[in-house]
């Protein structure tokens, strides 16, 4: 029960932790133009924290648990946004159960093989959150309305969003974000099993 209470508060205050150091990659207004950002972001986070605390409490499902409490958290501040005034579309929330779903399917199939939780579950969750976070988007009403007629009171004018930037998927950032993804989550996963087992020793 402690175990699941930690990850509980931990995974609540790294959903904040994204929010914070880049919350732009939340929004509609540069969720398009910044994907491959998003993408890196996400499943990186995603990757560290969930196979950590997989590994940390050696039980298939725990990844999965970890994502469930960033979506409700996220959802929270969705509401919160929308309880100001601002439309439903106003915030994407990141998809993360699938691909943690997918990571413990990993675990479990391998027969609790950290290692290969590291490699096929961390690449598994960098080639599949693009994939998702992308339908996510395709399924906001009107993005290039959210963009420009809701902005927000705190982005800088530097980072006003371009109207011919919006919506166009020039250099297939599917592929982009899901490449870049599956390439940075591996290593960062395996630094975050690595220090699980110091811990132990």
């Amino acid at each position: 029960t402690t175990h699941y209470l930690f990850i509980v508060v931990v995974a609540a205050n790294s959903t904040l932790l994204t929010i914070n150091a880049g919350d732009y990659i939340f929004y509609t207004d540069w969720a398009w133009t910044s994907f491959v950002v998003f993408s890196i972001s996400q499943s990186t986070m995603l990757a560290v924290g969930a196979i950590y605390y997989m590994l940390f409490t050696g039980v298939p499902g725990t990844a999965t648990y970890y994502a469930t409490i960033m979506t409700i958290y996220t959802w929270v501040a969705k509401g919160a946004w929308f309880a100001l005034g601002y439309p439903y579309d106003f915030i994407a929330v990141p998809v993360w159960i699938p691909s943690a779903m997918l990571l413990d399917l990993t675990y479990w199939a391998t027969r609790r093989n950290k290692h290969a939780a590291i490699l096929i579950g961390g690449t598994l969750i960098g080639l599949s959150i693009p994939l998702f976070n992308m339908i996510n988007l395709l399924l906001v009403r009107d993005p290039l309305e959210v963009a420009f007629k809701y902005p927000r009171p705190t982005l800088p004018p530097y980072m006003t969003p371009i109207e011919p930037q919006v919506g166009k998927f020039y250099n297939s950032p599917v592929a982009l974000g899901a490449g870049a993804g599956a390439v940075l989550t591996v290593p960062i996963a395996a630094l975050g099993a690595k220090l699980n087992s110091w811990t132990y020793r």
